[in-house]
């Protein structure tokens, strides 16, 4: 007999449920360090071991689930376990609670850096934490690629996609290109391919080459609706780690809008490892150092937003995919393409940090350490 609660059952008040994962969440987004796995363990202790809000095969589902979903994949359980505890209400106390302090704390700390580079802030802790945050992407690329490289085919599309992503191809063009390919090599054997579909991927991967090589365009100027479609974008195609907002922003932000430098791009991220919760509040910090407290508000509501609309629609739904050889062959697309984006960010942002014998020896020994001891990343 299962003992997953539904939403509303007699055994206490929908407003003590309520109040129940507001509490909780709120708790565990002051102190959940780590990211999106140690998130995960964080919950399953405290809804499955300890309050019973859920039974294993419940949570083992929302956690499938959740990993299916483009977006922060930690904060989606939240959303996720928030309802099925206390319904809509629990959807969305769920989410912001687990949200809301990471955001005022990156808030607090994007205006100490504005402050000036003098600050200890950004000066020997920011330097400590840039090596870091390239070991830690490191460890968890080669952690996941381990699980995610099955076969030769999906091998050589991670390949692909780093050499693709380093010469500039657009990065969604590169996941969805990705997803497809696998799709129809690995389905290669079940039908007869017709010209329509053996088509999409060279269409697809042609309009991003055309896309990027025509005549550059004069860099878009800063606006606040803007930096909020850029935010709601990402969140809504974001497939894989939460490192993946990495390749995104540099692409965009960086390259092609010109709003940020690689450094300030570097030191947002570095923001979102060291403060809990999830590490999307780098959105929160970028829209602070564009747009001051309305830009981090925006930001921080539009990367977020796509998560509660698919934790919302996902229910029925996502748990057949995987059954689905088209569907499952393209996620496991789509997730190789992931790490070879995060592959193409070490590659780049290692080049700009790991600049001097210090910087090279902190990463090096962050990395060994990551690696054999098995350490909480922000330990």
């Amino acid at each position: 007999m299962s003992s997953d609660p539904t939403p509303f059952a007699p055994t206490t008040t929908a407003l003590n449920r309520f109040r129940e994962v507001a509490s909780y969440f709120l708790r565990l987004g002051l102190t959940a360090f780590g990211g999106p796995a140690a998130h995960m363990a964080l919950m399953h202790h405290e809804v499955v071991e300890k309050r019973k809000w859920v039974d294993e095969q419940k949570f083992l589902d929302l956690l499938g689930t959740a990993n299916l979903l483009p977006g922060p994949s930690s904060t989606e359980m939240a959303i996720f376990l928030g309802y099925m505890r206390a319904g809509w209400p629990g959807l969305i106390a769920g989410g912001v609670c687990f949200i809301l302090p990471a955001m005022l704390m990156v808030i607090l700390l994007a205006w100490l850096y504005q402050q000036g580079q003098t600050l200890p802030f950004t000066g020997w802790v920011m330097t400590g934490v840039k090596p870091v945050v390239i070991a830690i992407v490191f460890q968890a690329l080669w952690t996941l690629g381990k699980k995610a490289v099955k076969n030769w085919p999906l091998g050589t599309a991670g390949l692909v996609v780093i050499l693709l992503y380093l010469v500039g191809v657009n990065v969604i063009g590169l996941l969805l290109g990705a997803g497809v390919l696998i799709m129809v090599i690995e389905n290669r054997k079940r039908i007869r391919l017709s010209s329509k579909l053996s088509a999409i991927t060279p269409i697809i991967f042609a309009q991003t080459f055309l896309n990027q090589y025509l005549p550059a365009i004069n860099p878009l100027l800063f606006s606040l609706p803007l930096l909020f479609l850029e935010f709601l974008k990402i969140g809504a195609v974001l497939f894989g780690s939460g490192y993946v907002l990495l390749a995104f922003l540099r692409f965009d932000l960086v390259t092609q809008y010109h709003w940020l430098t690689d450094k300030q791009l570097l030191d947002a991220i570095a923001i979102g490892q060291v403060t809990p919760g999830p590490v999307f509040t780098t959105a929160t910090f970028i829209g602070f150092l564009l747009g001051g407290v309305p830009g981090a508000l925006l930001s921080t509501l539009a990367i977020f937003l796509p998560a509660f609309f698919y934790v919302a629609i996902s229910g029925p739904f996502i748990s057949k995919i995987r059954q689905s050889s088209w569907a499952g062959c393209f996620l496991d697309g789509v997730n190789v393409a992931s790490l070879g984006l995060m592959a193409g960010v070490i590659i780049q942002l290692g080049q700009s940090s790991l600049t001097d014998p210090i910087s090279i020896t902190i990463g090096i020994v962050s990395a060994l350490i990551l690696f054999r001891l098995k350490v909480n990343p922000l330990g």
